[in-house]
């Protein structure tokens, strides 16, 4: 039985689609490795949200396919960068043996069988081709899982290679979601993670409810009633979602979050820019008073709401004083923890025809700043959990320290604490904080 191993480069979608991808190709009948020195077939899951991820991934596959008379492994590439490069990565890498692209990764299990029996290389980067329904595998022992909910994206930033490498806005039928929530409950799965690109914006493109489905709590909109659905399945103790946008936190999602007890008091908020002008040339379709006045809706509720965002320094035509209204905006909002990145422009976006004139060691300065800045308030933040109980999802041995073990808790902090024989992975156990880190919190059980 042939073996393969998968190395994911980028976000969230991306984690989702190697497991989803390892998954078919297990019912397929390979093996996963161990790692990728014990595999047959590697395959580099790539990103082309920045060219700095392109560059690792191009890297790791000129590596991998140097001397591709001898070795013996056949080296594949899927994802965003092969939807974008498209026939340009075969140039570049020439001994890559086949490249699959986003919409099409469903049918890799036929294009491995043609590469394995002809040794001839294979492309496939047409859209709409696949079947994003085959996409719902699972490693049956995580306690923590990605669920896609919305595929592509519609939004149309002006930075953003997205649309153009994941497709269209497409969501999938709710039966199909729950049907996959369901099963992994039965695998002892206790959390899940519904994912889209624009997840808010989950069923507004296309019908995902039965005409006659009637809410229990009387929500209108999808993303509401799906949290309010998955919120009753058996096993299932804690709810996240992401991305947000500022748009979607309507009243009736402020209230599913408030009101259903397993969606966590976390949201993962893109801000990208303190200033109005620079987010009407990024295309975000809000302005900083729409993102406040989001956030003010939703801590109205959920005063301990977990916020984290993403940034966006030295954007095209970006001056100091909007630099400068982006750091007094974090600090207005308090940001839990952020997501900071230097613009590179991409190609196949608007923004890549405009002047790339914020120099880059200014864009270094910027993105300095304000990862200190936002380490200092993460910690400041975490100073007050110091001596609170907090429910804490056990997930598995702590990364750093082997002797201790980690999870979450629900605002979405990181808590370490001591192994003990009665504490599984998959346990709900309240933990005593005892020190606090900008990104750790420490603490002991609470028997």
């Amino acid at each position: 039985m042939m073996k393969f191993h998968v190395k994911t480069y980028g976000c969230q979608m991306n984690e989702r689609d190697s497991e989803a991808v390892g998954a078919l190709l297990m019912a397929s009948g390979y093996e996963q490795a161990a790692d990728e020195d014990d595999a047959d077939i590697i395959i580099i899951n790539t990103c082309s949200v920045r060219k700095k991820a392109e560059d690792k991934a191009l890297g790791k596959l000129g590596l991998l396919t140097y001397d591709k008379e001898n070795r013996r492994v056949i080296v594949g590439a899927i994802g965003c960068m092969v939807q974008r490069l498209q026939n340009h990565l075969l140039e570049m890498v020439p001994g890559l043996d086949f490249a699959v692209g986003t919409q099409n990764l469903s049918k890799l299990p036929e294009i491995l069988a043609s590469v394995l029996n002809s040794r001839e290389r294979v492309i496939e980067t047409g859209t709409g081709g696949g079947n994003d329904s085959l996409l719902c595998g699972h490693n049956s022992k995580n306690v923590c899982a990605f669920v896609n909910i919305l595929f592509g994206c519609d939004r149309g930033c002006s930075y953003c290679v997205v649309p153009a490498v994941r497709g269209p806005e497409r969501s999938r039928p709710a039966d199909e979601i729950i049907s996959e929530v369901k099963a992994l409950a039965k695998t002892g799965c206790r959390e899940v993670t519904l994912l889209g690109q624009s997840v808010m914006s989950y069923g507004r493109k296309n019908k995902v409810w039965p005409e006659d489905y009637v809410s229990p709590m009387g929500f209108k909109e999808p993303l509401p009633r799906l949290l309010e659905v998955v919120n009753a399945i058996d096993g299932i103790k804690r709810i996240r979602f992401t991305s947000g946008h500022p748009s979607g936190c309507t009243e009736e999602l402020v209230r599913a979050m408030a009101e259903l007890p397993n969606v966590c008091e976390h949201i993962h908020l893109p801000l990208q820019s303190g200033s109005d002008r620079v987010l009407k040339l990024m295309r975000r379709g809000y302005t900083v008073d729409d993102y406040r006045k989001a956030v003010e809706a939703m801590r109205k509720v959920m005063p301990d709401m977990g916020i984290t965002t993403d940034i966006i320094v030295g954007f095209t035509s970006e001056t100091h004083e909007e630099f400068e209204m982006t750091r007094l905006f974090m600090d207005e909002i308090g940001f839990d923890n952020a997501f900071i990145f230097k613009y590179s422009p991409r190609p196949d976006t608007p923004a890549a025809d405009w002047k790339d004139d914020v120099p880059a060691d200014e864009k270094m300065s910027r993105n300095k700043l304000l990862l200190e800045e936002q380490d200092r308030r993460s910690n400041a933040l975490n100073v007050k959990y110091t001596g609170r109980t907090l429910e804490v999802l056990v997930e598995g041995v702590s990364k750093r320290n082997k002797t201790r073990l980690s999870g979450r808790s629900r605002s979405n902090k990181i808590v370490v604490f001591d192994c003990a024989d009665d504490i599984k992975n998959g346990s709900l156990i309240n933990v005593v904080i005892e020190r606090v880190m900008a990104q750790t919190l420490y603490g002991k059980v609470l028997n």
